[in-house]
């Protein structure tokens, strides 16, 4: 699939933080917004509800980090290295946790385990990092081990308390969680704070695409998120379009279009009627009794927001 940039971003811009706060690089060797991206942020309600911190709905209640999610359980086999974000010392490491996502057949009791198989960096004057839900076997630091910001920790994994492949980073400083995105803390809605504590500060959309595809039928979300989504498309079989987002809200829209080479061949507009951190949708078309033409056929799924594209995600299949 290709993507195309984001139109609404959280923030456009960020300062770095005050020079006696650490500063960062990213923790997960990715393209982000291509390869991997951003699923939620540090929760800043101090309620029972969840608000990241430009007031949006990319948290959960008590998520105390940042997820850098991958597209897939199949990206996630084919090996993510996790980095430490910053120069420090190790100080703790757990490599024993299977990779089960919770929720499916075999998964372990995580009690005072959700963070399943990571590292613990102290960066010095009360400031440390935790790297959650590594692979099982893939820890390359020990207790004691200095590293540089850079050096490979291990790679994302699915342990602990996890339903999709993604590293949790965990910012704390003399014990209490630090967002790196508004390391103060003090939240103005409609105005994120520019400093933070990365070295180059990331991209923020607020929702997204993350994967598309054309198969002949509805796919099984449960393929959707492995990756495994099989596209043996013909001239004379349906054509489908899915497409995999997250971030949605209430009263967002998804469209999907089909063009081939003849022009048009399905288009359809899809509201949303709830907020949801990860989903999917899929429309097409039955083949004509002649079958379809053949050529190049290009699926476009956009997600709409207030007016605004969010994000605009492609996918080519060609018929011979």
């Amino acid at each position: 699939p290709v993507r195309a940039a984001s139109a609404l971003l959280l923030s456009l811009a960020g300062a770095p933080a005050l020079a006696r706060d650490p500063i960062f690089d990213l923790p997960i060797a990715c393209d982000l917004g291509t390869t991997c991206y951003i699923q939620q942020f540090v929760d800043h309600d101090s309620g029972l509800g969840a608000s990241d911190f430009a007031c949006g709905t990319l948290s959960y209640d008590g998520h105390k980090g940042t997820d850098f999610a991958l597209p897939s359980r199949a990206a996630q086999s084919a090996g993510v290295n996790v980095l430490a974000t910053a120069p420090g010392t190790v100080t703790a490491i757990r490599d024993e946790m299977p990779d089960i996502l919770q929720g499916t057949p075999g998964a372990p009791d995580i009690t005072n385990l959700d963070c399943g198989n990571g590292v613990v960096v102290n960066h010095g004057d009360g400031w440390e990092t935790q790297y959650c839900h590594m692979a099982l076997g893939s820890i390359a630091v020990e207790p004691g081990q200095t590293v540089a910001m850079g050096t490979v920790l291990g790679q994302v994994g699915l342990s602990g308390n996890t339903q999709f492949p993604h590293l949790h980073l965990s910012v704390r400083h003399n014990g209490a969680v630090i967002d790196p995105f508004d390391p103060d803390g003090a939240i103005t809605c409609g105005d994120p704070s520019t400093t933070t504590l990365w070295l180059t500060r990331p991209d923020t959309p607020a929702g997204g695409a993350v994967n598309a595809g054309f198969t002949t039928g509805v796919p099984y979300y449960a393929d959707v998120k492995a990756g495994t989504v099989t596209a043996s498309v013909g001239t004379r079989v349906p054509l489908v379009l899915w497409a995999y987002f997250f971030g949605s809200q209430a009263g967002d829209t998804v469209t999907l279009t089909i063009t081939g080479p003849g022009g048009a061949v399905f288009t359809t507009t899809d509201p949303l009627d709830r907020t949801q951190a990860q989903f999917f949708r899929a429309g097409g078309k039955r083949a004509p009794a002649e079958g379809w033409p053949p050529g190049t056929y290009t699926g476009t799924a956009t997600l709409t927001r207030d007016g605004a594209v969010i994000d605009t995600i492609t996918a080519q299949t060609t018929l011979n």
